[in-house]
């Protein structure tokens, strides 16, 4: 069954909690992945916490950089199909779509092919827009073990 993390109030970490869903399927212009890896940051933390940018509408799920297989594609998306290997990157309310879960949807435009030669837990940091300068982009793709968002 697959999992996702979800919050029903906002706050530190121990507001996080992990439950079983139903498969989602996709809606159109939508891709779901079973993930990888999922990056880490603090956009995500303040999001939780009731202080980023938008407030979460409760209960919530959270996260933006994931690293996953294409298992299945929405109506209209031409850019991937099954079984493509793909990072997402901050393209997305977090009220909308959230990628800590073992399956999940992300709208296709968030979508960036997975770089050759990164195993997915290196990857979605590279994708971050915040990363260090020194970064390279998920198209050029050889990462640090340190780099982060």
């Amino acid at each position: 069954m697959p999992r996702t993390v979800v919050f029903e109030t906002t706050g530190g970490p121990e507001v996080l909690a992990v439950r079983e869903r139903a498969l989602p399927e996709p809606g159109p212009g939508e891709l779901r992945l079973r993930v990888a890896a999922i990056g880490l940051n603090r956009a995500e933390a303040l999001f939780r916490a009731g202080t980023y940018l938008e407030r979460p509408r409760l209960p919530a799920t959270l996260g933006y950089e994931a690293s996953g297989t294409v298992e299945a594609v929405g109506e209209g998306v031409t850019a991937f199909t099954p079984g493509d290997r793909v990072d997402t990157v901050p393209a997305f309310s977090q009220n909308d779509y959230g990628v800590y879960g073992t399956h999940v949807l992300v709208p296709a435009r968030a979508a960036v092919p997975h770089p050759a030669g990164l195993t997915p837990p290196r990857a979605p940091p590279c994708g971050c827009p915040t990363s260090p300068p020194t970064a390279p982009s998920p198209r050029t793709a050889t990462c640090a073990p340190a780099t982060t968002c």
